[in-house]
């Protein structure tokens, strides 16, 4: 066989090779080439006597089927004099197969040290001796096999072995051991636990199974692990009856006790399913890997204490997995009625929180901040994913605190990301405080809400730890109030506000309630909250909710359904107002400390950056956010010089994918950073993947977490990785600046020094590459575009590119960017999922019912795609490389989108506003029944026209206003069907066609002005 694994010049010692698995590895071996000395003392099972007769009886076979062996006939406890055999017959060594074994199998009370110490001689001994004896040999050669033979009875335990359990077990440590020492110099150490008929299994096997149990079944795994092809070292193999496996160490999740804290006997007693239970565990495979889970108890400090309600070393600090959230105007609109919003329909102001489509906009009501963060909190807690150490039930919880506040006001809509911590865990004595702060992101990353939410622990304090902030905060001052807003509850109220989310039966079931003590069931403390909040806008904002940028409050007592909630406030500024609400009829404070801060100016959302034209755009280096940590670790070891006394050590960073090796030496000089290895050895390799380390140095990632799960591999000075606790006191905003700095310089010319002799290379888009076969396909395939008549444009995200394939013009055309006309059919679609639906490996269907794959415009048309699967891939191979080709000898421009010719179509929009500006000249009374200013946005083709009719104006111009009553956003086909009346207004909003912006009633009752322009 030309692949058959062959040891041809290789030399093998097999012990105990006289009979069974020994005979059998020796036999195989030298079949493939090797030159065996086949060992064995030729005593019996239990070691007595001798006999040359088993090792003379397998050279013969080997020598009979053409191979080279000598007979050996020293026990292993000489095992100098088996390697000399070895060197003497054939001048070197490259395989040990230590196999010799005997049993003494006795139960442990009648076991006598005679057996004890014979079973320990052979395997223990005699493997060490035979191994020892070989070792220089192979290391001095840079070579060597090295196999040992458990058993089991080693790994398991067996009834009446503990002799041999006892040896097995240990040559399995010596082994792992070798494995490590020998690695280095290509010597690799295996074991096997081996299943097989032979004489020390006769006694312990019925016959059937022993006969099944051929030892060559075994052989195969020992030739192959002692082939100079087999890169494994310290595996542990359990082999038999057609079977084989590799073994690894399985612990259990485990139960940590910060340093300081006391352990009861008790404590191990309620955790033993973590200490004991594998539901969750961990594979260690080396000692550093062992020692993980203590090295992170020493580094984690002092405990911060708790009891058995609340352990606040595992609690604070957790960071919740992500929630993702949406809403929209329906969902605002029933939180506004839920907090008493329009109670007076005909209130204007009022019914903006509640109508969508009122004339001046609809406002979102700022306290709905609170409902989607903390939904956020109520989901994780259904779905099981609570913080680590909380031991309490909910019959001890109460909303003690609630903070809000905006970073700019709520939009009608949104889609939120919520990221919640343990921010803080106060002991007060009886009771515990527990803060949860939860920030939630828009779609553009920006930061729009931050919640801090109090929970009061009942009889979870006690532990002696930090009380937190005592002062009374937003105290009223010792005055009559500012404005006083009464409010009637409707008994109906809980009910409604429980749509927002909050379905705690304790605010709906009367049953409920009374088992908690309340005679009926009580209102939300965050329902009371928005109540609050709108008193406050109404009396200090001009009833303005944009003005709102945040609230603290105090939840003092409860508040039943049919009361009246009385808000009492004090301004203390133009952007701070205090106040306290009491019920009126019991007289009772229900939320103290509270207070309202106001915004001085109105802020806005942040505005996106406009996507720059791809021609224009500069060359720019590949993004390399991992290598950009190194970057600003530079900076401040740059600016303290001083740690490389207090550190002393050298750090290597072997980052993979991509892969890079930087160094931070804080060993010489005032210390450096640098990529690639420095002329002197690290103290401290770490090995950790690109994206892994990034998170790890934004703070995403727990370095522990990482460790223990093979994430991030420690070697050299293990203990030495604690000093990288320096990293966290590195200022970000600093850091950031730093790297913004040393782009510039990048950009500006200056040469990075190892990078000065890369030549650039346009970074690699294969999703774009797609579109290159397509237009190739095209080209070749004119008569496509009168078989499908569509223009196609495909947005693709991650990384961001729109490309259009032009099937309705002119012969057609594929190309970056969007075309003249508007496109048919837009595909939003991630770019990876476009190659994997491009090359087959994603079906679209499937991409499309699973969101992936968004559709607007003509949806049926994306049918017609189906020509791509015409497309041969090999033309289109060439196709791509033909192109890049060209683009490297620079014969590809920057593209632009194909000229097309201007269709011949009817009337349009310009003939329409040149007809209305003679009718408002003929009859400029119709200004005074509209009074507005018309804003125009037209798609298809896209224009803009405002109509200034307030104040008997009768201006009609091209371009946008920033005065407009009104915004109609309408298809140019549409308006054209409207004007001579093929259309009518309410038909076009109610099917979505026309969107209105502003005062609705313009739309609804007053565009006759623009009926018959065009006759």
């Amino acid at each position: 066989m030309a692949n058959e694994l062959r040891f041809d010049g290789r030399v093998a010692i097999v012990t105990g090779a006289g009979n069974g698995l020994g005979r059998a590895h020796a036999l195989l071996l030298a079949s493939r080439g090797a030159k065996v000395v086949v060992n064995d003392l030729g005593g019996g099972r239990h070691g007595g006597g001798t006999s040359s007769e088993a090792a003379d009886k397998v050279v013969a076979e080997i020598k009979a089927a053409g191979g080279e062996a000598v007979a050996n006939y020293d026990s292993v406890e000489q095992g100098s004099r088996i390697v000399q055999s070895a060197l003497d017959a054939f001048g070197r060594i490259d395989i040990v197969v230590n196999n010799a074994g005997i049993l003494r199998d006795v139960t442990f009370h009648k076991m006598t040290e005679e057996d004890w110490e014979l079973i320990y001689r052979v395997h223990v001994l005699g493997s060490f001796r035979v191994t020892h004896a070989a070792w220089p040999h192979m290391r001095d050669q840079g070579y060597g096999r090295i196999i040992f033979t458990s058993s089991a009875a080693g790994i398991y335990g067996n009834f009446g072995q503990a002799n041999y359990s006892m040896a097995k077990l240990g040559i399995v440590g010596l082994s792992n051991t070798l494995a490590l020492e020998g690695k280095k110099k290509n010597v690799l150490v295996n074991t096997i636990a081996p299943l097989a008929g032979s004489r020390l299994t006769e006694t312990v096997l019925p016959k059937e199974l022993i006969d099944a149990l051929k030892p060559e079944y075994v052989s195969p795994l020992v030739a192959y692990l002692c082939h100079e092809s087999s890169s494994e070292t310290g595996g542990l193999f359990e082999v038999g009856g057609g079977f084989f496996a590799k073994l690894r160490w399985e612990r259990a999740e485990g139960k940590t006790v910060r340093l300081g804290r006391g352990i009861k006997v008790e404590d191990l007693q309620k955790d033993w399913n973590k200490v004991a239970g594998f539901d969750t565990t961990t594979h260690p495979a080396e000692i550093n890997q062992s020692m993980g889970p203590v090295m992170a108890n020493v580094q984690a400090g002092p405990a911060k204490g708790g009891n058995e309600f609340i352990d606040v070393d595992q609690a604070l600090g957790y960071e919740y997995p992500p929630v993702h959230s949406s809403y929209d105007e329906r969902d605002l609109s029933i939180y506004a009625l839920g907090v008493g919003a329009a109670e007076n329909p005909l209130d204007d102001k009022e019914l903006r929180y509640v109508y969508e489509m009122h004339g001046q906009g609809f406002v979102p009501l700022p306290t709905y901040g609170v409902v989607p963060a903390l939904s956020a909190l109520m989901d994780l807690a259904k779905a099981g994913k609570t913080a680590p150490g909380m031991n309490y039930g909910l019959d001890r919880l109460l909303h003690g605190e609630q903070y809000l506040e905006l970073s700019r006001p709520l939009p009608p809509k949104a889609k939120l990301t919520h990221k919640a911590k343990v921010k803080e865990i106060w002991d007060k004595g009886k009771n515990a405080l527990i803060v949860t702060e939860i920030r939630s992101v828009d779609e553009s990353g920006e930061e729009l809400i931050r919640n801090e939410s109090t929970a009061l622990i009942r009889g979870a304090g006690g532990w002696g730890g930090d009380r937190g902030p005592s002062a009374d905060v937003n105290v009223p001052p010792e005055r009559a109030p500012d404005a006083t807003i009464e409010q009637k509850i409707p008994e109906n109220q809980a009910l409604l506000y429980r749509l927002s989310g909050d379905w705690n039966p304790l605010h709906a079931d009367p049953s409920f309630a009374t088992a908690f003590g309340f005679s009926k069931p009580i209102l939300h403390g965050l329902c009371t909250f928005g109540y609050a909040a709108r008193h406050v806008i109404h009396a200090f904002a001009g009833g303005d909710a944009r003005k709102f940028k945040s609230i603290k409050v105090r939840f003092a007592d409860s508040v039943f359904p049919g009361e009246t909630v009385v808000t009492e406030m004090w301004k203390e500024s133009d952007e701070r107002v205090v106040f306290r609400c009491k019920v009126k009829e019991r007289d009772k404070v229900v939320i103290s400390n509270a207070a309202i801060g106001l915004w001085k100016e109105i802020p806005v959302a942040k505005a996106k950056a406009p996507a720059a034209a791809p021609a224009a755009a500069p060359a720019k280096a590949a993004e390399n956010p991992a290598g950009d940590v190194f970057i600003g670790i530079r900076d401040y070891v740059e600016k303290n010089p001083a740690l490389v006394e207090k550190v002393k050590t050298v750090f290597q960073f072997d980052l993979k994918g991509p892969d890079a090796t930087w160094t931070i030496d804080l060993k010489n000089g005032k210390g450096s950073v640098f990529e690639g290895k420095g002329a002197e050895k690290a103290d401290t390799a770490l090995e950790i993947a690109s994206s892994d380390w990034l998170a790890m140095a934004t703070g995403q990632a727990d370095p522990q977490k990482l460790y223990f799960e093979g994430k991030l591999k420690i070697s050299g000075n293990v203990m030495a990785s604690q000093k990288l606790g320096f990293m966290k006191k590195i200022d970000p905003e600093q850091a950031k600046a730093a790297i913004a700095a040393h782009k510039a310089k990048q950009g500006g010319g200056a040469a990075a020094p190892a990078a000065a002799a890369a030549p650039a290379k346009a970074a690699e888009d294969p999703s774009g590459d797609v579109f290159i076969g397509i237009r190739d396909y095209v080209e070749k395939n004119p008569a496509l575009v009168e078989k499908i008549k569509t223009i196609f444009q495909f947005d693709l995200k991650g990384p961001d590119a729109t490309w259009t394939v032009d099937l309705k013009n002119g012969k057609g055309a594929v190309f970056q960017g969007t075309g003249a006309d508007k496109a048919d059919t837009v595909l939003e679609i991630s770019a990876a999922d476009w190659l994997a639906m491009a090359t087959g490996q994603a079906d679209p269907q499937q991409l499309y019912f699973g969101g992936k794959l968004k559709i607007t415009g003509n949806v049926m048309a994306s049918q017609k795609l189906s020509f791509m699967k015409k497309i041969d891939p090999e033309q289109a191979k060439a196709a791509i490389a033909a192109h890049k080709a060209k683009a490297a000898s620079g014969e590809v421009k920057a593209e632009a989108a194909p000229q097309v010719a201007a269709k011949q179509e009817g009337p349009g929009a310009a003939a329409i506003f040149e007809a209305l500006k003679e009718r408002l000249n003929k009859t400029p009374e119709i200004a005074k029944e509209v009074d507005a200013v018309v804003e125009f946005h037209l798609t298809g083709p896209e224009s803009d026209w405002h109509v200034d009719l307030v104040g008997g104006k009768t201006t009609v111009s091209a371009g946008r206003t920033m005065e407009a009553t009104t915004v109609i956003t309408m298809s140019t086909e549409d308006l054209v069907a409207l004007v001579k009346g093929a259309e009518h207004e309410a038909r076009l909003f109610q099917t979505g066609r026309m969107r209105v912006d502003g005062d609705v009633r313009i739309a609804s009752n007053r565009l006759h002005f623009l009926k018959g322009l065009l006759g």
